[in-house]
């Protein structure tokens, strides 16, 4: 059987046809495309996407049949995902030491690319689209569901986690009247949030997590712990417990996988997001137990495939203001990121979680929150 019979029958489960004419039909343009998927699996497939060799009308319609047929378990044991693995199990690669590789490998690539592609107030993870009518709206929506969640009051100091470019900061602080404490591993984050939070009783500090050493009301984290990896977890859990006063709410936004992992797919890995996981049920609650309370543990993961899907729009416009400050190839390879981690929720592979804990437990009880349409007329008035 030659390369490319093999490739075509391995993507027939999935309903996608080689040269075919249907939205997720791959076209392919390099015959060598069809040994270096054989040989790498998943990172062949990026690579070669970013060289031209392949693809698709819809990409993510691609991907979400790939997923939904759970074609990736064909890849499973490449050089690639086995040198990742063998990485992950004896070394640890979100050490102390590694902490801000993620921050100047993607964080800080260009502040004007995340300008471009995100809402007004640069909110970089999921938003919350019930009831909301556009990204923006969205956005707002999720962050002041968690404002609402962790029963933010006036005066009272919040630590974000992982505060990107003070989106939650400012928001707290402009409509709750909190005092935030944003630490992020990403130097053009703190430039640019210390100027978008100038005003607001905001400091944005350049600093590990496990350098923090102060308690606060309430704690906050949203996006961040993808980026702490398995080993790491239950020291995690240990520093947020020590910082956070006995009465207060750790509210834990993270995307969450359906199976407990040790690395990120290879292609991912290398290009878009080093040295990251994202974390199961069973990863975070062995980090939790005996050490907090988990109150409420809400899952909108369909909501991120939309918010991908607004990004992946705003940049493909604003991509000609853009070109002139990247290589040729980011496009592509910004594109294939977006939609593929698009169609890793639509197809429902990646789930996204809010988790609010406490370290003893809420007196009488935690009542769950959830917006309402009246919530969200409210808020937008």
């Amino acid at each position: 059987m030659n390369s490319k019979t093999y490739v075509e029958k391995l993507l027939a489960p999935a309903g996608i046809q080689i040269n075919g004419d249907r939205a997720w039909d791959i076209q392919v343009y390099n015959d060598r495309f069809y040994k270096r998927v054989i040989r790498h699996g998943s990172l062949g497939l990026g690579e070669a996407y970013i060289e031209g060799w392949w693809d698709a009308k819809e990409l993510d319609s691609f991907f979400y049949n790939i997923l939904n047929a759970d074609l990736g378990n064909s890849f499973a044991y490449t050089p690639s995902t086995i040198l990742l693995y063998l990485q992950s199990l004896f070394t640890n690669r979100q050490s102390k030491s590694r902490a801000y590789e993620i921050g100047r490998r993607h964080y800080d690539i260009g502040n004007d690319l995340y300008r471009v592609m995100l809402d007004k107030r640069m909110v970089y993870t999921c938003a919350y689209w019930q009831d909301a009518e556009n990204l923006d709206q969205a956005q707002e929506a999720k962050l002041d569901l968690v404002c609402r969640k962790i029963g933010l009051k006036t005066g009272q100091r919040v630590l974000d986690v992982g505060c990107g470019w003070g989106s939650f900061a400012q928001y707290a602080a402009e409509f709750y009247d909190a005092n935030v404490v944003g630490i992020t591993v990403s130097e053009n984050q703190v430039a640019l949030g210390r100027e978008l939070c100038k005003g607001y009783p905001v400091e944005i500090r350049l600093q590990d997590y496990r350098d923090v050493d102060e308690k606060f009301d309430h704690i906050v984290s949203l996006g961040m712990i993808e980026h702490v990896g398995s080993k790491n977890y239950r020291n995690y859990i240990r520093k947020i417990r020590s910082c956070l006063n006995d009465d207060g709410i750790f509210l834990l936004q993270t995307i969450g996988s359906g199976t407990s992992v040790r690395s990120s797919d290879p292609w991912i890995n290398k290009y878009i997001f080093p040295n990251s996981m994202i974390p199961s049920i069973a990863q975070l609650g062995s980090a939790l137990e005996g050490l907090m309370v988990m109150e409420d543990w809400q899952n909108f993961g369909p909501d991120y495939d939309k918010t991908l899907m607004a990004w992946f729009n705003n940049f493909h416009k604003g991509w000609n203001s853009l070109k002139a400050n990247y290589p040729d190839y980011f496009y592509r390879m910004w594109k294939y990121y977006l939609l593929l981690s698009a169609a890793s929720f639509w197809s429902r592979k990646n789930q996204l979680w809010q988790i609010v804990l406490s370290n003893k437990g809420i007196p009488n009880g935690y009542q769950p929150l959830r917006y309402s349409q009246a919530d969200i007329l409210q808020t937008f008035k």
